[in-house]
């Protein structure tokens, strides 16, 4: 059968145990283990005692010999469900040879990781006040065994202010690291993509350190869309296993301020809704949807004026541009073999992510302060409802507001809805979010562009968002840097689904 190990596949030891790699799992044969690792109601197993039970390879982190033994670390469900824990094998090898058995190793090491990058060099960035506080337990509990686990050299730092990261990793030994992990919400990710935007050799540092992400505060959104979930286990294994992606960045100008923004700049009851509820961070994620209530039945509006650089107008042709981009992706995995990986640790994909020296790239549209370029298109909004720009599917692990974002594409997804709704229409739309149609829903205006400028108007108070984070409430410009950072993704991809009625050819 096509799934039948090969003898140079299977080790057998004493007792009637044997460990072999079968397809996409390892097929341990030892009643002792499986039954100790039997599920169990009130502390009692059920069931029959099994002859054996299967890993899959995805949670393999590790193997070696050690003490004369073979020792393999992986990953176990855990209780609940949606957790895993770091869990240990180890069987003496007795006469068995340990070239042979440092063979076998290779070979499940080189099928458990297939193109990512095995023990990682980690700098760790733990924010202890993150969301509803809790990320140094979540730290040391739930993922500091899990990467230990898998032989991840780990530099851990607990910081201790706002801005710490930002200057963390504008002075970091980037020769020193393969990945940056901040273990926080969002607010953390962006000090670090700015800190590495800060540096003299800031291509070249976007380029080279990797950002992941373990989810530690309100929205989460990074590792929603890098990891696909917002569990901070699961999402440690997705970075032990996850692969180096290009990611599109931003430059925001707001003065004479240039900023990098990875996720998204919102102005509308998005924006407050988030920083609007700050003395609510007790509430975790609870809190966006209080505020999102109370304003939506204050009946707000936010006049302004926006310019835009359209490169696809129509929702069509921006679910044609998605599919395209997902095809893409589907033809480079069947190419590279099946692999889960779509983009490997050697590739770059990114256009303006070179491995020079120098800053950051020049701004093709200018700042906040220069003259709108004539081929943009403007527009004035008397009652703004939202205005929202975004480089990443999810906003939350509920909140799929850009349907089809694509992490490579050199597009931003910007979403406006204007016009004076009753709470009841409001409430629908934000509904429309959780049920998938909110890319189809007549009262939305869907485009990719390339930058725009937004100027608010009538106010002289209000909350603009970059990345979760308020700035002045000011006019402010955008454009976007295709490839121009560097993150670890699950598949190379986004773990969002498309709009509604794409479906793939493959």
């Amino acid at each position: 059968m096509a799934n039948e190990p090969s003898c140079d596949e299977v080790l057998v030891f004493g007792n009637g145990v044997s460990i072999a790699i079968a397809g996409n799992s390892l097929v341990v044969k030892d009643s002792t283990t499986a039954k100790r690792n039997r599920t169990k109601f009130c502390g009692f197993p059920l069931g029959s005692a099994p002859a054996g039970f299967s890993i899959p390879l995805y949670n393999v982190l590790w193997a070696e010999i050690a003490d004369n033994a073979l020792v393999i670390d992986y990953a176990t469900p855990a209780s609940p469900k949606k957790h895993v824990r770091a869990a240990k094998l180890r069987y003496e090898l007795g006469e068995q040879p340990a070239h042979a058995i440092e063979s076998w190793i290779e070979v499940l090491l080189a099928k458990a990781y297939k193109t990512a990058q095995r023990q990682k060099r980690a700098k760790v960035l733990v924010n202890p006040h993150a969301g509803p506080g809790g990320a140094v337990k979540v730290w040391e509990h739930e993922v500091r065994p899990l990467f230990e686990a898998a032989h991840m050299t780990l530099d851990v730092v607990r910081t201790t202010h706002s801005g710490e990261a930002v200057d963390i990793c504008a002075q970091l030994d980037i020769d020193a690291y393969d990945i940056v992990i901040p273990c926080s919400g969002d607010g953390l990710p962006y000090e670090v993509f700015n800190g590495l935007g800060k540096r003299p050799d800031a291509r070249r540092a976007l380029h080279q350190l990797a950002v992941a992400h373990i989810p530690c505060g309100s929205g989460n959104a990074m590792s929603c869309n890098l990891n696909g979930t917002h569990r901070p286990s699961l999402a440690a294994l997705a970075i032990i296993k996850g692969v180096r992606t290009p990611i599109d960045l931003m430059s925001v100008t707001q003065g004479s301020t240039r900023t990098l923004s990875f996720l998204s700049q919102s102005v509308g009851i998005i924006a407050e809704a988030d920083l609007g509820t700050e003395n609510l961070r007790w509430l975790g994620a609870a809190r966006f949807n209080v505020g999102i209530i109370e304003r939506i039945f204050s009946k707000r509006v936010y006049p302004c004026d926006i310019a835009v650089k359209v490169e696809i107008n129509d929702k069509a042709e921006v679910k044609a541009h998605y599919r395209r981009d997902r095809e893409a992706d589907d033809f480079q995995e069947r190419k590279e073999g099946g692999s889960s990986s779509l983009i490997t640790d050697e590739s770059t994909g990114a256009s303006e992510a070179e491995t020079g020296g120098d800053g950051l790239p020049p701004l093709r549209f200018g700042t906040i302060n220069d003259k709108v370029p004539d081929d943009w298109e403007t527009g004035s909004y008397d009652k703004l409802g939202n205005f929202y720009c975004g480089n990443m599917a999810w906003m939350a692990p509920d909140a799929n507001f850009f349907t089809a974002a694509c992490a490579n594409d050199g597009l931003m997804d910007v979403v406006v809805n204007d016009g004076d709704l009753s709470p009841i229409k409001y409430v629908e739309l934000m509904t429309s979010v959780e049920n998938g149609k909110f890319f189809d829903n007549p009262l939305v205006s869907y485009r990719k562009v390339a930058a725009y400028r937004f100027t608010p108007r009538d106010q002289q108070h209000g909350y603009i968002s970059i990345d979760g984070e308020r700035v002045p409430f000011e006019p402010f410009q955008v454009e976007v840097h295709q490839g121009l950072g560097t993150v670890i993704s699950k598949t190379g991809r986004y773990e969002a689904p498309g709009p509604l009625g794409w479906e793939s050819t493959s």
